[in-house]
């Protein structure tokens, strides 16, 4: 440590966040030679949605016309916003990237015997890739939350500081080349398995930086977990059916969408699931591919597909929705200079539309996009010199002493009701979007004028409340935005139908004033 008391890091690259993306990236830009440090606020290898899943990937073989064939089925369904040439560049380089994790994972084998490249268990695929990145040289510097973004006289993004709560206690500074942000999206900590460490640190550090962001109105997404549990993770919900307490189907709507008659239903009374429709073979590579769904009905001793049991649903966010960081080039720059963003905190529109990506075109794309930045930052070479200043003002050290949180809880609750209150989110409306907007600018005057943090674990959950109000506020500005019914944002309201009208995204910016507006696609 200086006289400052900070400890200090120097890299050519710069990853902040340790889940699926950020290891790709690190693994890249190591393995081309770079010094490479990646900054985990948890722990690598057991952080974020991707560990505890069982992750398929896009996995398209390069045969004539079968990549054609997929982009053209995902363009369909994006409605404009999707991008063939994205597609492809994700396609090819998850075929050509994801055997590489062999060397370190071990894969089992079907029914038939046939080893599934694309189709990892969670646990060990995470914990496959921290093994793989130490392998090679990246420095990893686990429960090392990150506070905001460095830069240098130019203005350019340097680094980023923060502090160590554990081990090495204490504040830090990280000189690097160029960052990448690897942080996830933000699930408004709504009890979905992973993402307990998802609340939107990277999109608040690249606001702070000047970035903006796109398709933040595609968030309004829910998945069924078993009543009172966090295991949303398992393609079996596809073979279910809903009964309400009274013992009736919930059927799905004339557009196919389930989700809202189950927020309705459950906002009644309890709402149950009957899964004796998923095929054996199903149940029996489930343990092969998601290991962790089963033990929820284990502790419980139930058996879903002999017993209805209860179900909860629980909001995603953008990790399974779509929208983040918007991208400014071809090789996930953000606009500003030495800052690129790829996984779940980049905006997703170009390879998914307005609908969600599910498993495999997310996981494909956290690691296209983890490995095609970290190329781009190597290109780039910059290397900076001279000192480093915060975009932000949250680096004074800690004074140490304890202050209440009870109104960091108080506005946490506050963004909650707002963001996870599934029929409000699944059926928008203009005088809803109106309301919780007013709601989360009294939760953003609250904590503008609320104290000084005070020891580093009360740093970082200011940090996080702060990184939930922005993500809620960009995301409801859009949804106010976008008036017609398009993909996952629904508006009961709406004044026209989406074919009437030229495809747009919708961009929101800003902190203190939130802003967004709407940007045509070029024909």
């Amino acid at each position: 440590m200086n006289e400052r008391g900070f400890h200090h890091h120097r890299s050519d690259i710069l990853v902040i966040g340790g889940g699926l993306s950020g290891c790709w990236a690190a693994l890249t830009a190591a393995r081309a030679g770079a010094r490479v440090l990646l900054l985990e606020k948890g722990y690598c290898g057991t952080s974020g949605v991707a560990a505890p899943a069982g992750p398929g990937h896009w996995w398209v073989p390069p045969l004539p016309g079968a990549r054609e064939d997929a982009a053209k089925a995902r363009l369909d369904k994006a409605q404009g916003l999707g991008e063939a040439r994205w597609m492809h560049r994700i396609m090819a380089r998850t075929w050509q990237t994801l055997p590489d994790i062999g060397r370190h994972y071990q894969y089992e084998p079907d029914d038939s015997g046939r080893i599934r490249l694309n189709a990892l268990r969670g646990p060990e695929y995470l914990r496959a890739l921290r093994t793989y990145c130490l392998a090679v040289g990246v420095q990893i510097l686990d429960h090392s939350p990150v506070f905001g973004l460095l830069r240098d006289k130019a203005g350019r993004v340097a680094g980023a500081h923060g502090a160590h709560v554990q081990g090495a206690h204490g504040p830090y500074r990280a000189r690097a080349g160029s960052v990448i942000l690897a942080t996830g999206g933000c699930a408004f900590q709504s009890r979905l398995l992973g993402a307990a460490n998802n609340t939107g640190d990277g999109h608040l550090m690249a606001a702070e930086a000047g970035a903006q962001f796109s398709g933040m109105e595609f968030s309004s997404i829910f998945s069924v977990v078993p009543r009172n549990t966090t295991m949303s993770r398992a393609m079996i919900y596809s073979f279910a059916r809903y009964l309400d307490e009274a013992g009736q189907e919930i059927a799905p709507d004339a557009e196919g969408q389930s989700f809202l008659g189950l927020a309705r239903a459950l906002s009644r009374g309890r709402v149950l699931c009957d899964l004796s429709a998923v095929p054996e073979r199903v149940r029996a590579q489930l343990p092969l591919i998601s290991p962790n769904v089963m033990l929820p009905f284990r502790r419980q001793g139930i058996d879903p597909f002999r017993e209805r049991f209860g179900i909860d649903l629980v909001g995603e966010g953008t990790i399974r929705g779509v929208g983040g960081v918007r991208l400014r080039g071809e090789n996930w720059e953000t606009g500003v200079p030495g800052l690129y963003a790829t996984g779940d905190v980049a905006s997703r529109e170009s390879v998914t539309g307005p609908i969600s990506g599910g498993g495999a075109v997310n996981a494909a794309w956290a690691l296209s996009s983890g490995c095609l930045a970290a190329e781009a930052a190597l290109a780039e070479g910059h290397s900076s010199t001279g000192e480093l200043e915060p975009f932000s003002n949250h680096e004074a050290c800690s004074d140490g002493r304890d202050r209440s949180d009870l109104q960091e809880k108080t506005i946490r609750k506050q963004i909650q009701a707002v963001m996870l209150d599934a029929p409000s989110q699944l059926s928008r409306n203009a005088g809803s979007l109106r309301a919780a907007r007013n709601e989360l600018e009294n939760c953003h005057d609250s904590l503008t004028h609320s104290a000084p943090e005070g020891s580093w674990r009360q740093r970082q959950q200011r940090r996080e409340t702060q990184a939930l109000l922005a993500v809620a506020r960009w995301c409801t500005a859009s949804a106010l935005e976008r008036t017609e019914t398009l993909g996952m944002h629904r508006r009961e309201d709406a004044i026209a139908k989406a074919s009437d009208v030229p495809a747009y995204h919708v961009i929101s910016s800003g902190l203190e004033h939130v802003q967004s507006r709407r940007e045509v696609v070029p024909a």
